[in-house]
């Protein structure tokens, strides 16, 4: 029996024939692709790939997820990923369609549909007349998660599920969950990160709930309704918006309720935020005693990674104290 010499040349085509098929495996156990909606959303996704990867946020902070358009970039990291944490369509409209087409290739996940998460339905009209009486009792949410039960559907859900801590934790375990699931070579770090990171946030809302004592009753208006969750975890005295919807302009009608209202409840301080002009905030107080602050509840102006969520929440309480307080 003849035998064909070796050929060396042959053999090294088809080893690397084998590893351009391994590399997306490889690529995937070392570290995946994964992609972030909004900064808040990107800092807890960060917090429990830390070692193992980082994943791609999508809405800068100086952008607003109201009415962020998609660039091709951004339309092909999402292609390629294979998890992308969002809220959900409530919040991030843009991005429908697109994981809509990408859905083969990767998996999405809506943060609002997790276990565990308080959804609560819509506040109406921006000016919240029972809110002062709902809350006064308790700082808890009272709604019940929209995955299961008391919610009403009708009216749809407020998306800014972050800005309650506790909402955070069961978002972080929806993505060890996930990430373990898709990647199961890291699930030890993935699960050590998460542990870490909820034990951090259980911290969090304890301070927070110490800070906020003082400033629970005082008055105040904020630029739009984002804010629901945080006043509802730690009984804040939220008594409306400036807008209706922050990517439409108010009418002289919406602005004087407002400015009547600043004066029948001596409200204290009236927020804007980074995303938007504060000009219309200016026109509200003008002859009234209330103060400009500042509140940001997606971190405009914080440098992105696992300490950003931590900062956002912080950087709230610290608004809120040192307007309300007159300090």
């Amino acid at each position: 029996m003849k035998f064909k010499p070796f050929s060396l040349k042959l053999l090294q085509k088809a080893l690397a024939g084998w590893l351009l098929l391994l590399l997306p495996l490889a690529g995937w156990a070392a570290e995946p692709r994964v992609v972030a909606s909004i900064k808040p959303v990107h800092s807890l996704v960060a917090g429990v790939m830390q070692g193992v990867g980082e994943p791609l946020l999508l809405v800068p902070g100086s952008a607003s997820p109201h009415d962020y358009s998609l660039r091709p970039s951004d339309a092909r990291a999402i292609s390629q990923a294979q998890v992308v944490f969002w809220i959900g369509p409530e919040l991030e409209s843009f991005l429908v369609k697109l994981l809509d087409n990408a859905r083969s290739k990767g998996r999405a996940v809506a943060l609002l549909d997790a276990p565990g998460v308080v959804a609560l339905p819509l506040r109406e009209g921006g000016v919240w007349e029972s809110h002062a009486h709902d809350h006064a009792e308790s700082g808890k949410p009272s709604a019940k998660s929209h995955n299961g039960h008391d919610t009403d559907h009708d009216a749809g859900h407020d998306a800014h599920i972050w800005l309650d801590p506790l909402n955070a934790i069961a978002m972080v375990t929806q993505i060890v969950a996930t990430l373990s699931e898709a990647n199961p070579a890291h699930r030890a770090d993935y699960e050590r990160n998460g542990a870490a990171l909820t034990e951090r946030l259980e911290r969090l809302n304890q301070q927070l709930v110490t800070e906020l004592e003082p400033v629970k009753i005082r008055p105040y208006i904020v630029f739009h309704d984002a804010y629901q969750y945080f006043e509802r975890r730690y009984g804040l005295n939220g008594v409306g918006s400036v807008v209706l919807n922050p990517e439409q302009r108010s009418g002289a009608k919406r602005l004087a309720e407002i400015q009547a209202r600043i004066r029948e409840l001596n409200v204290r301080c009236v927020f804007s935020e980074p995303q938007f002009q504060p000009a219309l905030v200016e026109t509200v107080i003008a002859g009234s005693n209330a103060r400009r602050g500042v509140l940001d509840p997606e971190g405009a102006e914080l440098p992105a990674g696992p300490d950003a969520y931590f900062q956002l929440l912080q950087n709230l309480s610290s608004a809120l104290r040192t307007c309300l307080s007159g300090t």
